[in-house]
C-alpha cells in the first residue's frame, strides 16, 4: 500500500524512471521458408537454391529430425517456451533481427544462393511474442527484391511493429526506431549492416532508391560518422542500441575490426549496447566501459533442423539475450542468457547438459575479454565482468 501523504500517480511516475530498463536481444529470427509453409497462409514453396527446390523439404528435413509438426500451427507455435521466458521475465522492449523479407511477391534476387521471405500474413508471428522492434539491415531483407522493401515494411509498421535499418531511401533506412519506455526516456534503435555477412553492396539504400543502411567499412571513421547520427537524434535520457550485422556465419574468432569498431561507438557515440549478429552461433560477449558488446547473438530462430555439417558449433541451440541497464547512466546492470533449442521448428527450454555446454563454450570465449560466464540453477547463463 502506498502511503497516503504521497499522490499514487507521481509516485508510481517516480519509481518507473527510476527503476532499471532490461532489454529482450534475439538473433536473427528466420520464419521463412520451411517455418511459412507451416502456418496457414503461405508463400509459394518454390525455391531458387542450388539444391533445395522447394520449402517443403526444409519441413520434412525437421520432421526427419525431431518429429512431426503440426499444421497449420498457430502464429505463437515456433516461439513454444520462449513466450513463458518472455513473460516471466517481463522485458520492456524487445528487440529481434528479422532475416527474411515480408512478401509473398517479387523476384529472387541474381546470382544469390538463397532467398527468404515470408507470407505478410505471418507477421502475427512476431505479434504473438510482443516483439516491438525488428532490425533489417541484414543480408536477407532484399532477397526478393528492391521492391519487396515497401512491402515489408507496410507489413511490419502495420501491424505496429518499428523498424531500424532498411527504408525506401537513405534517410528512412538511416533513421533509428524510437521505443518509448515506461515512466519517461526512450530507447533508440540504429540498425547497420556490413558487406562481410554477405550483404550486397548494391543493397544500400540511397536517395530515392529503397535499400539498406550499410556501412562502408568497419573503422573509427565510420563509427563516429554514425556517432553524428545518432547525437542528432538523442535526447537527454535515451538509451541508445546500435545493431550491427557483421562478419561469418561460423567460428569464434572476433577480428580486431569488430573490436575497434565496437569501442569507439561507446567511447566516442555513447553507446549503450552493441548489439551484434549474422554467426549461426552465440560468441564472446565484452563489457567495455560498462557497456555490453554482443559480437554475435546467434539464430534464434531457423528453419535449419536435419542440415548437415558444423556440428561442433552446436547450431540447433540458442540464447535468449536479457540485458538490464541503468536508466540514468546506461551502465550495464546484469547481463543474463537463457538457453534453447530449436526443434520441430519452435523453441523449447534447453537441458541441463545442453545449458553447460553453452556456458562453458561462452566462458571460453569471454575470457579472452575479461568475461566469465555461470550456469545458475534454474540454467539460466549469467555474465560477470
Amino acid at each position: 500500500m502506498l502511503p497516503t501523504w504521497i499522490p499514487a500517480a507521481p509516485f508510481l511516475a517516480t519509481m518507473a524512471a527510476a527503476a532499471p530498463v532490461t532489454l529482450f536481444l534475439g538473433g536473427d529470427v528466420m520464419i521463412g521458408r520451411g517455418i511459412d509453409q507451416v502456418f496457414e497462409h503461405s508463400v509459394d514453396a518454390t525455391l531458387h537454391e542450388p539444391y533445395v527446390r522447394s520449402a517443403r523439404t526444409y519441413v520434412a528435413l525437421a520432421e526427419e529430425a525431431n518429429g512431426p509438426v503440426p499444421e497449420p500451427v498457430a502464429p505463437a507455435y515456433p516461439w513454444h517456451d520462449a513466450l513463458g521466458i518472455l513473460d516471466a521475465r517481463r522485458p520492456d522492449v524487445r528487440i529481434v533481427n528479422l532475416e527474411t523479407a515480408v512478401s509473398a511477391g517479387g523476384e529472387p534476387w541474381p546470382g544469390k544462393g538463397i532467398h527468404y521471405r515470408v507470407h505478410p500474413d505471418n507477421v502475427a508471428c512476431l505479434t504473438a511474442a510482443r516483439i516491438d522492434c525488428c532490425v533489417l539491415a541484414n543480408n536477407h531483407v532484399l532477397d526478393w527484391g528492391r521492391t519487396e522493401v515497401p512491402t515489408t515494411l507496410e507489413a511490419l509498421r502495420g501491424a505496429g511493429l518499428a523498424t531500424a535499418g532498411a527504408g525506401r531511401d537513405l534517410a528512412e533506412a538511416e533513421a533509428p526506431a524510437i521505443l518509448p519506455l515506461p515512466g519517461s526516456g526512450r530507447v533508440l534503435v540504429f540498425a547497420v549492416g556490413h558487406g562481410s555477412s554477405g550483404i550486397p553492396a548494391e543493397w544500400s539504400a540511397g536517395p530515392g532508391r529503397a535499400g539498406l543502411s550499410l556501412l562502408p567499412a568497419l573503422d573509427p571513421d565510420a563509427a563516429v560518422r554514425l556517432g553524428a547520427r545518432i547525437d542528432a537524434e538523442r535526447r537527454p535520457g535515451d538509451l541508445v542500441v546500435v545493431s550491427v550485422h557483421w562478419g561469418d556465419n561460423w567460428g569464434w574468432a572476433i577480428p580486431d575490426e569488430q573490436t575497434a569498431f565496437a569501442r569507439t561507438l561507446i567511447d566516442s557515440a555513447g553507446v549503450d549496447v552493441v548489439y551484434g549478429h549474422s554467426s549461426h552461433h552465440p560468441r564472446a560477449i565484452e563489457v567495455h566501459h560498462d557497456r555490453p558488446i554482443l559480437y554475435g547473438c546467434g539464430d534464434l530462430l531457423n528453419d535449419y533442423e536435419g542440415i548437415g555439417g558444423h556440428r561442433e558449433y552446436r547450431g540447433e541451440l540458442a540464447l535468449m539475450y536479457f540485458v538490464e541497464l541503468e536508466r540514468r547512466s546506461g551502465a550495464l546492470r546484469a547481463l543474463t542468457m537463457m538457453p534453447v533449442r530449436i526443434a520441430r521448428l519452435r523453441l523449447n527450454r534447453a537441458g541441463q547438459d545442453d545449458a553447460a555446454w553453452l556456458a562453458r563454450t561462452l566462458d571460453r570465449e569471454c575470457k579472452r575479454f575479461g568475461g566469465a560466464v555461470e550456469l545458475q540453477p534454474d540454467r539460466t547463463l549469467r555474465l560477470r565482468w
